[in-house]
């Protein structure tokens, strides 16, 4: 039967269990903006198609671009390390719960020995009366232990182990935002590739017709020698430039089959066949910078992050108080026959009650309490800059986008009026108006014209992937809410430096 001084004990250290050492944690401000500087023409454009942020997508209106983003969400060995990851932290998560709760162990053995009568001990047995060389042991214990977490070290872990689960959610969010931006924009640049590809071919065959046409006219004498070599390095320099983009798309559709979890050269063949450069859908709601701290995974990951160094902080602190461990054991052990294991007389007890306190050792503490502090102050200070990157990210995008979309329609319109200019040039070289340097100018010029017209509508596109990208489009926020990192009452936001020391 139990004294009254160890239940005192117990209901006293269940008391002061309620208090937790360390600065209590809260997100801190960030001043951002109001709203973007840059609103692109797309936002409001009435005739472009919307796109669900979620799945921006599928806004592109092109289905093989829908179901190559699908595979590399489900096949991208990127985002497979990331999962792993997430299932690391859970594992570390449950560690830090099962801390919190007691402990019980059970054992059983039983043993059968021989003792030798020419040792010491075994002359001595051998000499009482009755002895038994032959011996027998049957044991069975159960032992429990708990330490009570008096001042909130073990709570403090379990809530750096909880934010630090927290932040790799949200960092596998951050990694299949990434990916199916990357899918996506490495598609886009194929297109465009193969786009440059289709123009650069073109103007193979219509130099090729030109130097016909010349060295025709050289044979009967109306044109001269240097018109026909002038015509052939034209015709070679644009023939230079096909294997340079050859090689390019390639490389990007080597670079698609990773993304998809798949040998190069897998999806070659597939994506043979020009298509169409996709063309971006309209960004129906940018919503404000503010609504970045809750849309990007990253920034949900470094404050998830600040919140567990903070967390670490009180965890250093608790070791300036000391550690109480209850233990109990409960056992029977016997030398005779087993069915007297479970009998009153091989029945055996014990109960401890233990202290650690690292008296001495404060140095020590001091300096993890300073370490953790330290960390803290670099993940504030990380937080803050993430917050900024991030709103320089989405403005960066807006106005790339901007641009883009101008500098392609104004491209297309110039890409009409002089392929009309090297239509009439053509028709004014064969009735002797114009002269052959005027059809060679003509034919470079839409050549690079057409060319950078493929080039803003591809660049266009990745624009707009970006801006998705940046505004935390590709995944559902509410599917990653970060929990509450304490239950206490919310202090003022605490810094690295400025963190206050709570105790009870």
């Amino acid at each position: 039967m139990f004294s009254r001084r160890p239940l005192a004990f117990l209901i006293s250290a269940a008391a002061l269990s309620a208090c937790t050492v360390g600065p209590d944690y809260r997100r801190p401000d960030v001043p951002l903006a109001q709203s973007y500087v840059t609103r692109p023409s797309s936002v409001t454009a009435a005739a472009a198609p919307s796109a669900n942020l979620s799945a921006w997508w599928e806004g592109f209106d092109d289905p093989l671009l829908t179901r190559y983003v699908a595979m590399a969400l489900a096949q991208n060995l990127d985002l497979a390390q990331a999962v792993a990851q997430i299932d690391q932290a859970r594992a570390r998560l449950g560690t830090a719960d099962a801390a919190l709760l007691p402990s019980a162990t059970v054992s059983a053995s039983a043993a059968r020995a021989y003792q030798s009568v020419n040792t010491p001990f075994g002359q001595l047995l051998n000499a009482t009366p009755g002895y038994e060389r032959w011996g027998t042991e049957y044991e069975t214990n159960l032992e429990a232990g708990w330490e009570i977490d008096i001042f909130g070290g073990l709570r403090r872990q379990r809530e750096a182990a909880l934010a630090d689960y927290s932040a790799t959610e949200a960092a596998a969010a951050a990694t299949r935002l990434a990916v199916a931006a990357q899918t996506a924009d490495i598609y886009v640049t194929i297109r465009g590739l193969q786009a440059r590809l289709e123009i650069a071919n073109h103007q193979v065959q219509t130099q090729e017709a030109l130097l016909t046409d010349v060295k025709l006219l050289y044979s009967k004498g109306a044109a001269a020698d240097y018109q026909v070599q002038q015509a052939q390095g034209t015709l070679d320099q644009v023939q230079a430039s096909v294997p340079i983009l050859n090689a390019a798309l390639d490389a990007a559709s080597n670079s698609l089959d990773v993304m998809l979890g798949a040998p190069p050269g897998t999806h070659r063949e597939e994506l043979a066949p020009a298509s169409l450069i996709p063309v971006a859908p309209s960004l129906a709601d940018m919503g404000t910078p503010a609504d970045l701290l809750q849309r990007r995974p990253d920034l949900i990951a470094a404050e998830r992050h600040l919140a567990a160094a903070n967390a670490r902080i009180g965890a250093a602190i608790s070791e300036y108080y000391p550690t109480v461990s209850l233990n109990a054991f409960l056992g029977s052990a016997t030398s005779a026959a087993a069915g007297t294991l479970f009998t009153g007389g091989a029945s055996q007890a014990a109960g401890l009650v233990g202290l650690r306190w690292r008296l001495f050792d404060f140095a020590r503490i001091n300096a993890d309490v300073n370490q953790a502090k330290g960390a803290d102050a670099q993940a504030l200070a990380g937080y803050r800059q993430a917050v900024l990157r991030a709103t320089e990210d989405v403005e960066t995008s807006l106005s790339s986008l901007v641009n883009r979309e101008a500098q392609a329609a104004t491209l297309s319109h110039a890409e009409s009026s002089l392929s009309k200019a090297r239509d009439s040039s053509m028709a004014a070289y064969r009735s002797g108006a114009a002269s052959f340097i005027d059809v060679l100018h003509a034919n470079e010029t839409l050549l690079q014209a057409a060319d950078a017209r493929a080039q803003a509508q591809t660049e266009s596109a990745r624009a707009a992937i970006s801006t998705f990208k940046a505004l935390g489009g590709g995944w559902d926020p509410e599917s990653l809410q970060a929990p509450p990192a304490t239950s206490h009452t919310p202090s003022p936001p605490v810094t690295g430096s400025a963190a206050v020391t709570k105790l009870g």
